[in-house]
């Protein structure tokens, strides 16, 4: 027995052989019922699979009209994956439609009208007027809440139709239907309708309509709830008992066993919770700390979703989940998508009461062998140290433990993390000298553009400032943008602190970038502080050498504006994207035909003011025998390519009070003086 039904199996899901599409025809035509629908069953079978049983659908149709639901059900399957394929022939399908829609049995009844929703061909619309007016009103919840559905499609087929026939009016009545699933449903399709048209007004929740919402709220399905919370959430109230009433509805769907319906919760709490008194504020929103941990340690792809919108949440009410940092702690198994979410979320509830425990994780983090995830971590503890003063020596610490482990990866990202450090606190300036220990072994840009940056700023307290910076410049052509502008700098701080040690070193580096190197960002700050240099030591020493504003945050925040919308768009996918829906979703089928519109409109008014604008602006081709020499001709100036001061030094002995000259793209004139006035300047 047990081999003939594994064979039976076998039969119906193995892919068509060829010559096969014969047999299936034969069946489907077959005289015996039970041999038709075997042959339906290896056709659907077919389907699935991915082979093209298309020229089987006159034969598949002739099988529509059958007292068989389970047969039925696979013709109706058929039918809906190949209608487009064949629009004429689905005609022939109207009358089976219209019948069963009428039949005693609900569950045929829903599944006529399910079908003819899903065939979206525009000639089967018309048809299908009398049968959803029919379920529509059925005496059957199963049947309405099935034609609930029904309505969006049709309307998203023909708005017009749907609206003229009052199928919209009918759908909006059903929001007072005595079973909750009917109203889940039409809830669900208003709100898509609304959303795909906002100007019909569809859906607009009231405070009958919250009423009604709220008491079907738990008595339908989990994705019912879903669709019901949402809508609540975007009820917009003033009411502060209104307000805290729908939170007290909503509480106990936190304890519900699907993550989508907690979210859901947790959003329409959010939306409603600020118009509360601070006190029964913090009553909700520690009611929700418990629901968000749960979910937090879900399965993978439910945690990531739920670790994005946790970190929504957290910007907003930073304190809600600061005793819950154990929680969000990396297990060995854990993926690296989820290990970067903890890492992001530890940082943001960090406090000075539980720092040292983060630390110790971080550092153990920090010892691993996924090097992603490594430089996370280090950078974890900058972040740390930045955001709690209180615990910076303690992080500096551990950094200085890491480079110590000589880990190449480690040390440079613990260099770029003591850049932050001593940007927020400069009184750590004893660490340089470690750092500067593994100088040799810096190959990353941004590295070595953090130790550079170091360098030039404690120039005055390194010995050897002027050696370290001549070793990177043996290499300056070489390395990246990021590197000579960053090298660019620290050169001229030196020299201010420096300036008679240094002063080939900055004149090598100046004659450099402004003769051989193309990059115009790099030359034309070159050309900004040789000006400078020639024109006033001590403005120069000003400019360059200004306190620098402390980083106060290094944690990305996101925009107030951009945080609020997308509170409000929580457990979808723009929560898990950190962007707002309208940037990465079009606004339906409508919406793209008004943006369309729009193009074409602004088109067809540019096409008009072309034949305006090129009277107001002449002739094009005579601007190519304009005289663009700004320069007087007798101010004339140097050229690009003059040649530079031979001696920076001296080029800086001008008198005390000059007139400083234009900031342009052209070399610095020549000046020439006494090279000891000019370093009695910077004594």
């Amino acid at each position: 027995m047990q081999t003939s039904i594994e064979k039976r199996i076998r039969s119906v899901f193995q892919v068509p052989r060829k010559g096969e599409a014969y047999e299936l025809r034969s069946g489907l035509v077959s005289q015996y019922a039970y041999e038709r629908k075997d042959a339906i069953q290896r056709t659907i079978a077919a389907m699935t699979l991915g082979k093209d049983v298309s020229p089987l659908f006159p034969d598949v149709l002739k099988n529509i009209a059958t007292p068989d639901l389970e047969q039925k059900k696979l013709v109706y399957l058929y039918l809906m994956n190949y209608a487009k394929s064949h629009p004429d022939l689905c005609i022939l399908a109207v009358n089976t439609f219209v019948q069963d829609s009428e039949d005693s049995n609900p569950l045929v009844r829903a599944l006529a009208i399910r079908t003819m929703g899903c065939i979206r061909v525009d000639k089967i619309i018309d048809y299908m007027e009398e049968p959803l007016r029919k379920t529509l009103k059925d005496e059957s919840p199963y049947v309405r809440k099935t034609a609930a559905i029904c309505v969006a499609k049709l309307f998203d087929l023909n708005p017009s139709l749907a609206v003229e026939n009052g199928f919209l009016a009918t759908l909006q009545e059903m929001l007072g239907d005595a079973n909750p699933m009917v109203i889940a449903n039409a809830v669900s399709a208003l709100s898509e309708i609304q959303e795909a048209a906002p100007e019909t007004k569809a859906f607009v929740v009231n405070g009958a309509i919250l009423k009604k919402l709220l008491t079907a709220l738990n008595e339908c399905t989990e994705w019912g709830r879903v669709s019901i919370l949402s809508s609540i959430a975007d009820y917009k109230t003033t009411d502060v008992r209104e307000a805290e009433h729908i939170c007290e509805r909503v509480v106990p769907q936190f304890q519900h066993v699907n993550p989508s319906v907690v979210l859901a919760a947790v959003k329409a709490i959010i939306c409603h919770v600020h118009i509360l008194n601070p006190e029964l504020q913090k009553q909700y929103l520690d009611k929700m700390s418990p629901p968000l941990v749960t979910l937090a340690v879900s399965a993978p792809e439910v945690q990531y979703v739920a670790l994005r919108n946790i970190n929504i949440i957290l910007q907003k009410f930073p304190d809600i989940l600061s005793n819950q940092l154990r929680i969000f702690f990396c297990k060995y198994n854990d993926p690296l998508y989820l290990k970067v979410e903890k890492l992001d979320i530890m940082v943001r509830i960090a406090n000075p009461r539980n720092v040292d425990a983060l630390l110790a994780e971080l550092k153990e983090y920090a010892l691993e062998v996924d090097m992603d995830f490594v430089k996370k971590a280090v950078r974890a503890i900058g972040q740390c140290a930045i955001k709690i003063e209180a615990s910076a020596q303690r992080c500096v610490n551990v950094l200085l433990d890491l480079i110590n482990t000589k880990v190449n990866y480690v040390v440079q990202e613990c260099v770029i993390v003591m850049r932050d450090i001593l940007r927020r606190y400069p009184g750590y300036e004893g660490v340089i000298a470690t750092l500067c220990q593994g100088i040799d072994e810096l190959d990353e840009p941004e590295a070595r553009a953090a130790m550079i940056w170091i360098i030039g700023e404690y120039a005055d307290k390194i010995d050897n400032a002027l050696e370290i910076l001549e070793m990177f410049v043996r290499s300056f052509m070489e390395e990246t943008t990021q590197v000579q502008l960053q090298l660019l700098t620290a050169t001229v701080k030196l020299f201010l602190r420096k300036p008679q040690e240094s002063q080939p070193l900055v004149q090598n580096v100046l004659q450099t970038i402004t003769t051989k190197c193309d990059n115009a960002d790099l030359r034309d700050r070159a050309y900004i502080y040789w000006r400078l240099l020639s024109t006033d030591p001590q403005t120069s020493k000003n400019v360059i050498l200004a306190s620098k504003p402390p980083v106060k945050n290094v944690i990305q925040h996101l925009p107030g504006p951009v945080l609020d919308e997308l509170l409000r768009e929580l457990s979808t996918l723009a929560s898990v994207y950190h962007k707002p829906a309208h940037t990465f979703i079009g606004q339906g089928r409508f919406g793209a035909d008004a943006l369309q519109k729009k193009a074409l409109e602004e088109q067809a008014q540019l096409a008009q003011e072309e034949p305006t604008l090129a009277a107001k602006s002449g002739n094009f081709e005579n601007l190519l025998d304009l005289d663009f020499d700004l320069e007087p001709a007798g101010n004339a100036s140097p050229t690009l390519n003059s040649p530079p001061p031979t001696n920076i030094m001296a080029a800086m002995s001008l008198n005390s009070t000059p007139s400083p000259p234009a900031l342009d793209t052209r070399q610095p004139q020549q000046f020439h003086g006494n090279v000891e006035d000019l370093l009695g300047m910077f004594d």
